[in-house]
């Protein structure tokens, strides 16, 4: 008789979290500087934590135009414990402000970390985090706009993307998740757009020294599987070449209202290939993404990020430009306006009294349909294959003119040559849960995708 198998080492199942028990509007937390918050009404809950108006505390009770909100979470929880790191290491106010300054920013579409801490309630431990509140996420508007933005709106969401991406880039980090349903609008002012959710944000170089490029089948295809980058097919450590990337894919999607590989979600295998297509042949699939005019500043962006290497810093200022040079080639110039909610499902203009209309519905929804975003998050994940080669520390190089317009060799080719040359992962820290939720209220349907399960943690 055989001796009983023992159970295989690490295939226990992940442990099962708590969601935080409800507070009742007018509880007190104080955070770890000693400050005090006073609740208002719960405005939503996602897999693990609750999400509350908050404000200063006062004899005041906090009403519905309350500014701020705090995410409550158990403390032996890890998603929020995640995206702390991150907050507390890059997002004070003044590290904020200082950068704003130096870079003659009208402001940084990065949230403002407030303060955190630990609260006991009936022999429970706590852990909460808070945070500026936000308004309406902008896939929420772009479905409103028949899957559709203008074209000088999606430049400019872009340009104020890469002021955000150079922030949190020198500050050691990358997002990986970049998407419509991880931007919000400011609750205040509908012009302004911040990039929330950083429970995949890795940081890929600590203390400067920049993570080594190494593949890693079990951590492939982590992201959202529209979006992620190349290299995120692949199982390396993410880094700043795979969100410019991620941030091109969406620009592609906001124009276009679709993606070339976007009706094939299932096979993820199917769209990394399709992804190195598209890297290959950049002028010509844009050209199939839009036959009756290119964007050729997105397809120069494109060429220009698919040249970068892994470790490479990458040419923000030289992008924007190229950006810019595309609003002055349709007659517009970067005014800070959005301009949403304006476009027909043929991607036409509306007439100017409708749009202004619906600029004023926006404004007025940015109030509390701020509760009802993003808690709860993020969809189908991706799947294993081999991607393209590419120096982990230099400029990929073009081995014909005709590849050229790629900036990258072609498939067949690559893997025959620097095996080093391959592209990064952006790996789901599943773990961490949309901060965007913390300007919102109601659990979405989106999906972050993740290829391997749900809380697989990033080095820190």
């Amino acid at each position: 008789m055989p001796p009983p198998k023992k159970e295989a080492a690490g295939k226990r199942a992940p442990a099962k979290r708590k969601l935080a028990e409800e507070f009742a509007p007018g509880e007190v937390l104080t955070d770890l500087a000693k400050k005090q918050w006073k609740l208002g009404a719960s405005v939503g809950q996602g897999g693990f934590g609750r999400l509350y108006l908050a404000d200063e505390n006062s004899s005041k009770s906090v009403g519905r135009d309350a500014p701020y909100v705090i995410k409550v979470e158990p403390s032996d929880n890890g998603p929020l414990f995640t995206e702390l790191k991150f907050y507390m290491r890059a997002a004070k106010p003044d590290q904020i402000h200082k950068w704003i300054s130096s870079h003659s920013l009208k402001y940084l579409g990065v949230p403002r970390y407030w303060g955190s801490g630990l609260h006991v309630k009936n022999g429970s431990s706590y852990r909460f985090m808070v945070m500026d509140r936000f308004g309406k996420d902008l896939h929420k508007i772009y479905e409103e706009n028949g899957k559709r933005f203008t074209h000088k709106t999606v430049l400019q969401i872009s340009l104020r993307l890469l002021d955000i991406l150079e922030y949190i880039h020198e500050h050691e980090y990358v997002h990986g998740d970049i998407k419509a349903s991880n931007l919000l609008l400011s609750y205040r002012d509908p012009n302004q757009v911040y990039l929330v959710d950083y429970g995949l944000a890795y940081r890929y170089c600590p203390d400067g020294v920049h993570r080594e490029y190494k593949e890693d089948p079990k951590r492939c295809h982590d992201g959202t599987i529209e979006f992620t980058s190349i290299d995120a097919h692949k199982g390396v450590a993410p880094s700043r070449r795979g969100d410019l990337e991620i941030l091109g894919y969406c620009m592609i999607q906001w124009l276009g209202g679709h993606l070339p590989w976007e009706d094939n979600l299932k096979n993820p295998d199917s769209i990394r290939e399709a992804k190195i297509s598209f890297s290959d042949e950049v002028s010509t699939m844009m050209g199939k993404c839009f036959p009756e005019k290119k964007p050729e500043e997105i397809t120069k962006y494109m060429l220009a990020v698919y040249e970068l290497g892994y470790s490479a810093r990458p040419p923000y200022t030289r992008l924007r430009e190229i950006l810019l040079q595309g609003l002055q080639a349709i007659g517009c110039k970067d005014d800070g306006k959005l301009d949403l909610m304006q476009v027909e499902s043929n991607g036409g203009l509306l007439p100017k009294r409708e749009r202004q209309g619906k600029q004023t519905k926006l404004e007025e929804s940015t109030e509390l349909e701020s509760s009802e975003s993003i808690l709860a998050k993020k969809k189908t994940g991706l799947s294993p294959r081999k991607r393209r080669a590419n120096s982990s520390s230099t400029a990929r190089k073009t081995p014909s003119p005709a590849k050229r317009q790629a900036g990258v060799p072609s498939p067949a080719r690559k893997q025959a040559k620097s095996p080093a040359a391959k592209r990064v992962t952006v790996s789901a820290r599943g773990a961490g849960r949309n901060l965007a939720s913390m300007g919102t209220g109601k659990s979405s349907s989106r999906g972050r995708g993740r290829g391997r399960g749900r809380g697989r943690g990033r080095a820190k």
